[in-house]
C-alpha cells in the first residue's frame, strides 16, 4: 500500500511538472530577412537550436552544422541558428551581412534568424526559456560561448544542452538524431 502511495504520488508530479512545461513551439522570431518564423511550424521534428558568431575560434562549426542539416533535413531534423554578439562582439554585423557571411562561406541553408541576445539582461525570451529549468523543466544552463546547442524533441521540449566545443556531428548528437 505504501508503495502504491508513492507511485501514485511520483506519476501525479510527473504529470503536473509536464503540463507545466513550456514548449519550443510558442515562440515566434524574426529571421535573417524579416520574415516572422513560428517554432510551432516544427511540431513533430527534433530541433537543435544554436547560438552562432562570425568571428569566433568556433565559426567553422558552421560546415559541421550544413553537413549534418543536409544528412538529415529529411529525417524530421531542423537547425535553427541565432547570430549573438554577446561573447567578444565576434558578431558586429548586421542581418544583412550576417546572412551573405554564412552563404557565401558556408553555404548555409538552415534556418538563421536575426541576431538576438543569448545573455544577460536583455536575453531573448527564447534563450529564457531555453535557460531555466523553470521554463524548458529540465535543468537550468547558462550559455557559454558561441555555438553552444540545445537540442529539443519532437514535441518541442529541451532534452539536452551540448557544449560550444562539442562539434554538431558529435557520436552523441547523431545518435539522438537517428533515435539510437
Amino acid at each position: 500500500m505504501k508503495n502504491t502511495l508513492v507511485l501514485i504520488l511520483v506519476l501525479t508530479s510527473t504529470i503536473l511538472t509536464a503540463q507545466n512545461m513550456e514548449s519550443i513551439h510558442q515562440f515566434k522570431v524574426t529571421d535573417l530577412y524579416g520574415e516572422e518564423f513560428d517554432f510551432s511550424t516544427l511540431k513533430g521534428k527534433k530541433v537543435m537550436v544554436v547560438n552562432t558568431a562570425s568571428e569566433c575560434g568556433l565559426t567553422p562549426q558552421y560546415k559541421n552544422l550544413q553537413a549534418l542539416y543536409e544528412k538529415y533535413k529529411d529525417q524530421n531534423f531542423v537547425i535553427v541558428g541565432f547570430p549573438a554578439n554577446n561573447f567578444g562582439k565576434q558578431e558586429p554585423g548586421s542581418d544583412k551581412e550576417i546572412a551573405t557571411f554564412c552563404e557565401k562561406n558556408y553555404g548555409v541553408s538552415f534556418l538563421m534568424m536575426s541576431k538576438i541576445s543569448v545573455k544577460g539582461d536583455d536575453m531573448h525570451k527564447l534563450y529564457q526559456f531555453l535557460t531555466q529549468k523553470s521554463k524548458n523543466g529540465l535543468e537550468d544552463s547558462e550559455v557559454k560561448w558561441n555555438f553552444q546547442k540545445y537540442l529539443l524533441d519532437e514535441n518541442g521540449y529541451l532534452i539536452k544542452v551540448v557544449q560550444p566545443q562539442t562539434l554538431p556531428d558529435d557520436e552523441g548528437i547523431v545518435k539522438w538524431i537517428e533515435g539510437k
